[in-house]
Formats: structure tokens, sequence, C-alpha cells
């Protein structure tokens, strides 16, 4: 590889199309429980405020979901560009750009709510959560720096690679440049 070379992955319209459906389908569910709650006696699914409360939660996360992938569909940007400077990511709403690939101590896999994340474990992560402005997109680094160990993860989910090919084709580009 030049150093003028880049590996270009681009984001798949069709996984899009899919995520983005899948969440109107829980913005309407949601809708539903808020609107016309299903009723049961069970304990704990008959509970009105349970009941409203999970349908508040499904339309305000869902709906940002949704408003996040309609916004990509637009994007002509790749969803990650691999060079000799680092990983570009562009491949979700959290993404947060260049990451020099001296900054990545390790790529490790995490498992969040069946999806295999890649997290990039980087020497300096206070550092990329301080350039965010959007305090939501810092919100949810946060979370991840808390839980998984980094606020940087990238998945396969919206690429037009599969999660595999990709966790191979990074460990290779990382220990071909960062050495």
């Amino acid at each position: 590889m030049t150093r003028e070379e880049r590996i270009e992955i681009p984001l798949s319209r069709t996984k899009l199309i899919l995520a983005f459906l899948g969440s109107l389908v829980f913005v309407a569910l949601g809708l539903w429980f808020l609107v016309h709650p299903p009723t049961t006696n069970h304990w704990l699914f008959g509970n009105r405020t349970v009941i409203f409360v999970a349908g508040l939660v499904s339309v305000i996360f869902f709906g940002l979901v949704a408003g996040i992938l309609f916004r990509k569909f637009s994007d002509k940007k790749p969803g990650l560009v691999l060079s000799r400077q680092g990983i570009t990511d562009n491949s979700s709403g959290i993404s947060v750009g260049l990451i020099p690939w001296t900054d990545i101590q390790e790529i490790r896999i995490s498992k969040v709510m069946n999806q295999d994340l890649l997290m990039i474990i980087v020497r300096n992560p206070q550092d990329y959560l301080d350039k965010v402005a959007n305090p939501f997109k810092r919100n949810v680094m946060k979370m991840n720096y808390k839980n998984y160990g980094s606020p940087l993860c990238i998945s396969s989910h919206t690429l037009q690679m599969g999660f595999d090919d990709l966790q191979k084709l990074l460990m290779e580009k990382m220990n071909e440049y960062a050495s």
C-alpha cells in the first residue's frame, strides 16, 4: 500500500434501510403503548406506569436511532477508511472521525445486546470525549467508556463488510501501521 492508498468500506444502504424500518416498528409499538396501552392482569405488564415508561423510552430511543439512520441515507462518505494515518470512522451516529494508529493500544471484541462490536482502546480516551460537542453523543461515548473500556467502538452493522472480515482487516492494518 503506498502512502496515498487507502481502504474504503462503504456504508450498506440495505442494512441502513432494514435498521431504519426496524426502528420505525419500535417507534410505532411505543406509540401504541402510549396511546392505546394493552390490558392484562399481569402484575408487571398490566401496570399502566410500566407500559407508559416502556412506550416513552421506545419512542425516544428508537426515534433518535431512526433519525440518525435517516441522515446516513444521504451520507456519501465511506463508512470506514483505513490509511497510514489511522481509522476514519463514519459508520454510526457516534463516530468521531480519524483515530490515529499511534493512539490505538488494542482492538477488543465486545458483545453488546447480542451485537458484536470492536472496541478501539486508545491511550487518551478523555481527549476523544472532550472533542465531542453533542451532549447525547458524548454521554453515549461516556457510557461505552465506563462499561466497555473505551468511548470508541466500530460495528459492521451499517458497513458493506461482515464482522469477522472487518476484525481481521483492522487487526492486520493495526499490526502493519502501529509498529
